[in-house]
Protein backbone atom coordinates (compact mmCIF):
# COMPACT_ATOMS: atom_id res chain seq x y z
CA UNK A 1 0.00 0.00 0.00
CA UNK A 2 1.34 3.71 -0.86
CA UNK A 3 -0.01 6.04 1.23
CA UNK A 4 0.95 9.76 -0.01
CA UNK A 5 -0.15 11.40 3.23
CA UNK A 6 -1.17 10.67 6.97
CA UNK A 7 -4.30 11.08 6.19
CA UNK A 8 -4.66 8.57 3.58
CA UNK A 9 -3.36 6.25 5.82
CA UNK A 10 -6.20 7.17 8.60
CA UNK A 11 -8.75 6.54 5.81
CA UNK A 12 -6.99 3.42 5.26
CA UNK A 13 -7.16 2.66 9.06
CA UNK A 14 -10.76 3.71 9.77
CA UNK A 15 -11.96 1.44 6.75
CA UNK A 16 -10.46 -1.40 8.55
CA UNK A 17 -13.36 -3.21 10.36
CA UNK A 18 -12.55 -4.28 14.17
CA UNK A 19 -11.91 -8.03 14.98
CA UNK A 20 -12.97 -7.78 18.62
CA UNK A 21 -16.57 -7.21 18.61
CA UNK A 22 -18.91 -7.34 21.18
CA UNK A 23 -20.34 -10.34 18.81
CA UNK A 24 -16.73 -12.26 18.20
CA UNK A 25 -15.85 -12.35 21.81
CA UNK A 26 -19.51 -13.44 23.22
CA UNK A 27 -19.41 -16.10 20.31
CA UNK A 28 -15.78 -17.69 21.65
CA UNK A 29 -15.87 -20.99 23.04
CA UNK A 30 -15.51 -20.14 26.70
CA UNK A 31 -16.77 -22.92 28.27
CA UNK A 32 -14.18 -24.91 26.43
CA UNK A 33 -11.53 -22.93 28.04
CA UNK A 34 -10.80 -25.82 30.45
CA UNK A 35 -10.82 -28.54 27.79
CA UNK A 36 -7.35 -27.62 27.05
CA UNK A 37 -4.84 -27.45 30.06
CA UNK A 38 -2.39 -24.38 29.80
CA UNK A 39 0.90 -25.01 30.56
CA UNK A 40 1.81 -22.78 33.86
CA UNK A 41 5.18 -21.26 32.63
CA UNK A 42 2.64 -19.32 30.58
CA UNK A 43 0.46 -17.52 32.80
CA UNK A 44 2.77 -15.14 34.21
CA UNK A 45 3.29 -13.85 30.55
CA UNK A 46 -0.53 -13.46 29.56
CA UNK A 47 -0.70 -11.63 32.64
CA UNK A 48 2.22 -9.34 31.20
CA UNK A 49 0.41 -9.28 27.80
CA UNK A 50 -2.83 -8.24 29.77
CA UNK A 51 -1.06 -5.19 32.04
CA UNK A 52 0.89 -4.09 29.01
CA UNK A 53 -2.36 -3.35 26.91
CA UNK A 54 -4.48 -1.71 29.33
CA UNK A 55 -2.32 0.40 30.38
CA UNK A 56 -2.73 2.04 27.28
CA UNK A 57 -4.51 4.55 28.48
CA UNK A 58 -2.26 5.73 30.57
CA UNK A 59 0.31 6.12 26.94
CA UNK A 60 -2.66 7.40 25.47
CA UNK A 61 -2.87 10.21 28.14
CA UNK A 62 1.22 10.87 27.69
CA UNK A 63 0.88 11.19 23.87
CA UNK A 64 -2.12 13.59 24.60
CA UNK A 65 0.75 15.75 26.06
CA UNK A 66 2.88 16.09 22.91
CA UNK A 67 2.99 17.55 19.40
CA UNK A 68 2.30 13.98 17.96
CA UNK A 69 -0.62 13.43 20.32
CA UNK A 70 -2.00 16.90 19.51
CA UNK A 71 -1.99 16.43 15.21
CA UNK A 72 -5.36 15.77 14.63
CA UNK A 73 -4.85 12.50 12.30
CA UNK A 74 -2.80 10.98 15.00
CA UNK A 75 -5.22 12.12 17.94
CA UNK A 76 -8.06 10.46 16.01
CA UNK A 77 -6.26 6.96 15.25
CA UNK A 78 -5.23 6.99 18.68
CA UNK A 79 -9.08 7.38 19.67
CA UNK A 80 -9.44 3.54 18.23
CA UNK A 81 -6.41 2.23 18.93
CA UNK A 82 -6.62 3.22 23.05
CA UNK A 83 -10.00 1.35 22.90
CA UNK A 84 -8.92 -1.82 21.05
CA UNK A 85 -5.87 -2.73 23.53
CA UNK A 86 -7.97 -1.92 26.35
CA UNK A 87 -10.02 -4.53 25.03
CA UNK A 88 -6.94 -6.63 24.38
CA UNK A 89 -6.21 -6.48 27.74
CA UNK A 90 -9.81 -7.02 29.27
CA UNK A 91 -9.98 -10.89 27.16
CA UNK A 92 -7.01 -12.22 28.16
CA UNK A 93 -7.73 -11.10 31.48
CA UNK A 94 -11.75 -13.21 31.17
CA UNK A 95 -9.33 -15.77 29.71
CA UNK A 96 -7.17 -16.04 32.69
CA UNK A 97 -10.38 -16.49 35.06
CA UNK A 98 -12.25 -18.99 32.46
CA UNK A 99 -8.78 -21.37 32.36
CA UNK A 100 -8.99 -21.34 36.34
CA UNK A 101 -6.73 -18.04 37.47
CA UNK A 102 -8.56 -16.16 39.04
CA UNK A 103 -7.78 -12.24 39.26
CA UNK A 104 -9.06 -9.27 40.99
CA UNK A 105 -12.82 -7.13 40.31
CA UNK A 106 -10.50 -4.29 40.12
CA UNK A 107 -6.90 -5.70 38.83
CA UNK A 108 -7.04 -3.11 36.29
CA UNK A 109 -6.98 -0.43 38.89
CA UNK A 110 -4.09 -2.12 40.83
CA UNK A 111 -2.25 -2.41 37.51
CA UNK A 112 -2.20 1.40 37.08
CA UNK A 113 -1.43 2.25 40.61
CA UNK A 114 1.67 0.09 40.72
CA UNK A 115 3.52 1.78 37.73
CA UNK A 116 6.44 3.16 39.53
CA UNK A 117 7.35 6.89 40.19
CA UNK A 118 10.53 6.90 38.59
CA UNK A 119 8.26 6.05 34.69
CA UNK A 120 6.39 8.57 36.01
CA UNK A 121 9.10 10.91 36.52
CA UNK A 122 10.80 9.92 33.10
CA UNK A 123 7.75 10.36 30.89
CA UNK A 124 7.21 14.09 32.07
CA UNK A 125 10.83 14.62 31.12
CA UNK A 126 10.52 13.22 27.80
CA UNK A 127 7.48 14.84 26.81
CA UNK A 128 8.75 18.21 28.09
CA UNK A 129 11.71 17.17 25.61
CA UNK A 130 9.34 16.51 22.88
CA UNK A 131 7.35 19.71 23.18
CA UNK A 132 10.40 21.69 23.02
CA UNK A 133 10.95 20.23 19.61
CA UNK A 134 7.75 20.48 18.73
CA UNK A 135 6.58 18.18 15.35
CA UNK A 136 9.73 17.34 14.15
CA UNK A 137 9.58 14.13 17.22
CA UNK A 138 6.49 12.82 15.44
CA UNK A 139 9.07 10.68 13.18
CA UNK A 140 10.08 9.56 16.33
CA UNK A 141 7.15 8.64 17.68
CA UNK A 142 5.86 7.11 14.67
CA UNK A 143 8.65 4.79 14.31
CA UNK A 144 9.39 3.73 17.86
CA UNK A 145 5.36 2.95 17.92
CA UNK A 146 5.27 0.42 14.80
CA UNK A 147 8.68 -1.17 16.26
CA UNK A 148 6.25 -1.60 19.28
CA UNK A 149 3.22 -2.83 17.48
CA UNK A 150 5.71 -5.16 14.97
CA UNK A 151 7.51 -6.78 18.64
CA UNK A 152 3.85 -7.01 19.96
CA UNK A 153 2.24 -8.84 17.36
CA UNK A 154 5.11 -11.64 17.27
CA UNK A 155 4.92 -12.18 20.81
CA UNK A 156 0.89 -13.25 20.41
CA UNK A 157 1.93 -15.13 17.64
CA UNK A 158 5.07 -17.26 19.56
CA UNK A 159 2.53 -17.37 22.29
CA UNK A 160 -0.07 -18.65 19.83
CA UNK A 161 2.49 -21.63 18.43
CA UNK A 162 3.58 -22.06 21.78
CA UNK A 163 1.48 -22.48 24.32
CA UNK A 164 -1.12 -24.68 21.42
CA UNK A 165 -4.67 -23.82 23.20
CA UNK A 166 -7.70 -23.86 20.84
CA UNK A 167 -9.65 -21.04 22.73
CA UNK A 168 -6.40 -18.93 23.61
CA UNK A 169 -5.58 -19.23 19.93
CA UNK A 170 -8.90 -17.65 18.59
CA UNK A 171 -8.19 -14.78 21.04
CA UNK A 172 -4.88 -14.37 19.90
CA UNK A 173 -5.60 -14.48 16.30
CA UNK A 174 -8.04 -11.74 16.54
CA UNK A 175 -5.67 -9.87 18.78
CA UNK A 176 -2.89 -9.92 15.94
CA UNK A 177 -5.23 -8.67 13.30
CA UNK A 178 -5.95 -5.70 15.17
CA UNK A 179 -2.39 -5.03 15.85
CA UNK A 180 -1.47 -5.46 12.65
CA UNK A 181 -3.74 -3.18 11.49
CA UNK A 182 -2.15 -0.42 14.33
CA UNK A 183 1.53 -1.44 13.35
CA UNK A 184 0.51 -0.22 8.96
CA UNK A 185 -1.12 2.67 10.53
CA UNK A 186 2.70 3.78 12.69
CA UNK A 187 4.96 2.27 10.08
CA UNK A 188 3.48 4.14 7.23
CA UNK A 189 2.82 7.56 9.48
CA UNK A 190 6.67 6.63 10.35
CA UNK A 191 8.02 6.24 6.26
CA UNK A 192 6.55 9.42 5.60
CA UNK A 193 7.66 12.10 8.44
CA UNK A 194 10.93 10.30 8.15
CA UNK A 195 11.14 11.36 4.34
CA UNK A 196 10.21 14.94 5.19
CA UNK A 197 14.10 15.05 6.61
CA UNK A 198 17.31 14.14 7.44
CA UNK A 199 16.98 15.77 10.93
CA UNK A 200 14.02 13.78 11.62
CA UNK A 201 15.31 10.14 10.74
CA UNK A 202 19.08 11.19 12.81
CA UNK A 203 16.49 11.66 15.27
CA UNK A 204 14.77 9.24 15.56
CA UNK A 205 17.49 6.75 14.81
CA UNK A 206 19.28 8.07 17.83
CA UNK A 207 16.47 7.73 20.19
CA UNK A 208 15.81 3.99 19.08
CA UNK A 209 19.15 3.15 19.39
CA UNK A 210 19.47 4.63 22.64
CA UNK A 211 16.53 4.36 24.80
CA UNK A 212 14.80 0.84 22.67
CA UNK A 213 13.36 -1.32 24.73
CA UNK A 214 10.45 -4.12 24.97
CA UNK A 215 7.26 -2.36 25.62
CA UNK A 216 5.91 -2.81 28.96
CA UNK A 217 9.52 -2.60 30.07
CA UNK A 218 9.69 0.50 32.84
CA UNK A 219 6.13 0.70 33.67
CA UNK A 220 6.08 -2.92 34.61
CA UNK A 221 8.80 -4.75 36.47
CA UNK A 222 12.05 -5.62 34.18
CA UNK A 223 11.51 -8.88 35.53
CA UNK A 224 8.30 -9.69 34.37
CA UNK A 225 9.08 -8.38 30.75
CA UNK A 226 12.53 -10.38 30.68
CA UNK A 227 10.62 -13.73 31.77
CA UNK A 228 8.21 -12.99 29.39
CA UNK A 229 10.65 -12.50 26.11
CA UNK A 230 12.66 -15.50 27.29
CA UNK A 231 9.49 -17.84 27.61
CA UNK A 232 8.97 -16.67 23.85
CA UNK A 233 11.49 -15.54 22.00
CA UNK A 234 14.41 -18.08 23.77
CA UNK A 235 16.39 -20.26 20.97
CA UNK A 236 17.20 -19.53 17.64
CA UNK A 237 13.69 -20.44 16.25
CA UNK A 238 12.32 -17.52 18.12
CA UNK A 239 15.08 -14.95 17.83
CA UNK A 240 15.42 -15.57 13.83
CA UNK A 241 11.55 -14.76 13.87
CA UNK A 242 12.01 -11.80 15.47
CA UNK A 243 14.81 -10.69 13.14
CA UNK A 244 12.81 -11.25 10.47
CA UNK A 245 9.08 -9.90 10.98
CA UNK A 246 10.36 -6.90 13.13
CA UNK A 247 13.64 -5.84 12.57
CA UNK A 248 14.05 -6.44 8.61
CA UNK A 249 10.51 -4.28 8.31
CA UNK A 250 11.77 -1.85 10.31
CA UNK A 251 15.31 -1.61 8.59
CA UNK A 252 12.58 0.02 5.23
CA UNK A 253 11.99 2.94 7.22
CA UNK A 254 14.40 6.16 6.26
CA UNK A 255 17.70 6.12 7.84
CA UNK A 256 16.90 2.75 9.55
CA UNK A 257 19.04 0.92 7.04
CA UNK A 258 21.11 -1.27 9.23
CA UNK A 259 19.39 -1.11 12.47
CA UNK A 260 19.65 -4.29 14.53
CA UNK A 261 19.06 -2.91 18.24
CA UNK A 262 15.64 -5.21 18.98
CA UNK A 263 17.39 -8.33 17.52
CA UNK A 264 20.45 -7.59 19.49
CA UNK A 265 17.88 -6.21 22.67
CA UNK A 266 15.77 -9.44 22.42
CA UNK A 267 18.90 -12.13 21.90
CA UNK A 268 20.88 -10.66 24.64
CA UNK A 269 17.25 -10.79 26.92
CA UNK A 270 16.97 -14.33 26.48
CA UNK A 271 20.78 -15.20 26.60
CA UNK A 272 21.00 -13.36 30.12
CA UNK A 273 17.83 -15.23 31.65
CA UNK A 274 18.96 -18.45 30.66
CA UNK A 275 22.02 -17.88 32.71
CA UNK A 276 20.03 -17.13 35.76
CA UNK A 277 19.49 -19.61 38.59
CA UNK A 278 16.19 -21.56 37.55
CA UNK A 279 15.03 -20.60 41.02
CA UNK A 280 14.37 -17.03 40.14
CA UNK A 281 12.02 -18.26 37.43
CA UNK A 282 10.44 -20.68 39.89
CA UNK A 283 10.09 -17.74 42.23
CA UNK A 284 8.89 -15.26 39.74
CA UNK A 285 6.04 -17.53 38.49
CA UNK A 286 5.30 -18.62 42.17
CA UNK A 287 4.50 -14.79 43.01
CA UNK A 288 2.60 -14.01 39.76
CA UNK A 289 0.36 -16.65 40.25
CA UNK A 290 -0.49 -16.50 44.15
CA UNK A 291 -0.51 -12.53 43.86
CA UNK A 292 -1.62 -11.92 40.26
CA UNK A 293 1.59 -9.43 39.85
CA UNK A 294 -0.83 -7.35 41.98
Amino acid sequence: MAFETSKDVLDWYESQERTLTKEFIDGLPWHRVRDTPLDEKFIPVLLYMRDVEVLTDMYHRELRRTPTGRDPVIARFMERWGVEEVTHGQVINRFLNEAGHATPEDWQARTMKNVPVSYHAGTYLLTSLTNLLGSRFTATHMAFGAIHEMSTAQAYRRMQELAGHPVLSQILEGIIREEAAHTQFYWNVARLELKKSEAAQKIARKVVETFWRPVGQGSLAKTRAEYSIAMLFSGTEGVDQLDRTVTLRARRLPGFGDLTKVTDRIARICDNFRSKSPAIAASLLLTINLNAVL
